[in-house]
């Protein structure tokens, strides 16, 4: 079995009954994150990419800038604790947000009064967007086997450079951010393509990594259009292998 899948059994009905089926289930876990000995999150999680998941979390609530300033981070043998070490003394904001997020995901970074402006630089073909997802869709593991759990990816506009599944929609991009930190690789100016809803949260997280692109296998939300809109990137839902819905700055994508 993967990581981030248990087996199961689970019961069908059939014209002779109950019949018994060996399956597998997502995995779910609560990892609380520590900084400097203080806890600073607790999150409803998939056990995978920990630390990816961890310092991505730190990056988008601005608790850290980069890798230059974590000294130490490790998982505990337990597997349910990260711990991070900075390389400079911390002070945990003290006023946390509950967000939309799959499992009560909690911020500490109020968006409503923030200001992005992505640049309208480079532009994709509509035929780059849909590969993009179906990429996406072909390299998920966890999926496949058990259902229940949503993927993102962060690509240019040829290649998928990073992937990430999570029970969680907020998890898997933070888990992306971490993961592009750890190769030393920068976010700015790719596409973000999920299989999750787009909440204004997602979106949050996608302006503070410089991404002009957002793209779903499903639906954004009101506010998350209205801050497309504002911040300029171009948000595209319902994404399929011959059409896509785009709902703002449709001028990056080329026919």
């Amino acid at each position: 079995m993967i990581p981030g899948a248990q087996p199961t059994v689970y019961y069908v009905n059939s014209p002779e009954g109950w019949q018994a089926i060996d399956g597998a289930i997502i995995e779910e876990r609560t990892v609380c994150l520590f900084v400097n000995g203080q806890e600073v999150a607790a999150f409803l999680c998939s056990p995978v990419d920990l630390e990816a998941l961890a310092l991505g979390f730190l990056r988008a609530e601005g608790m850290i800038d980069g890798m230059a300033d974590v000294a130490v981070i490790e998982r505990a043998h337990s597997g349910d604790c990260v711990d991070v070490w900075l390389h400079r003394e911390f002070h945990k904001p003290e006023r946390a947000i509950r967000t939309s997020g799959c499992g009560n995901g909690v911020t500490y970074d109020d968006l409503s009064g923030r200001m992005f402006h992505i640049l309208l630089e480079e532009t994709v073909t509509a035929q780059q967007v849909i590969d993009r997802y179906l990429e996406l869709r072909a390299r998920e593991l966890l999926y496949p086997l058990t259902r229940g759990v949503h993927a993102s990816a962060l690509c240019a506009a040829d290649a998928l450079r990073f992937i990430a599944e999570d029970v969680g929609r907020h998890n898997t991009v933070d888990k992306l951010w971490g993961k592009a930190m750890l190769a030393g690789e920068e976010t700015a100016g790719s596409m973000l393509v999920t299989t999750g809803r787009i909440s204004s949260e997602m979106l949050g997280k996608a302006a503070k990594m410089q991404i002009p692109l957002v793209i779903s296998r499903t639906s954004p939300t009101s506010r998350s259009v209205e801050m497309a809109q504002a911040w300029n990137i171009t948000l595209i839902g319902y994404v399929r292998p011959t059409s896509m819905r785009v709902y703002t700055v449709p001028e990056r994508i080329r026919s």
